[in-house]
């Protein structure tokens, strides 16, 4: 069972810091669409990949906490 859900976990790891990392420079985007236009006001394309990215992170940490959870469990 373990050697099943050790690699799920390190996949899931890896999706975690993807997902970071698509949020993160989306949230550059933003940013830079901002200063340039000296408006303020965010492009709504970029605010929607930012949201997203960072939802999929907290889903994929949600599931390595499980799984860590459950590899906890089935060492005891």
């Amino acid at each position: 069972m373990e050697y099943v859900l050790i690699p799920a976990l390190v996949i899931l790891c890896i999706m975690v810091l993807v997902s970071l990392i698509r949020g993160v420079v989306a949230f550059l985007k933003t940013t830079k669409i901002d200063l340039e236009s000296g408006e303020g006001e965010t492009a709504t394309d970029m605010q929607l990949a930012q949201n997203k990215a960072m939802f999929a992170r907290i889903k994929y940490q949600a599931l390595a906490i499980v799984v860590v959870a459950i590899i906890l469990a089935v060492a005891r």
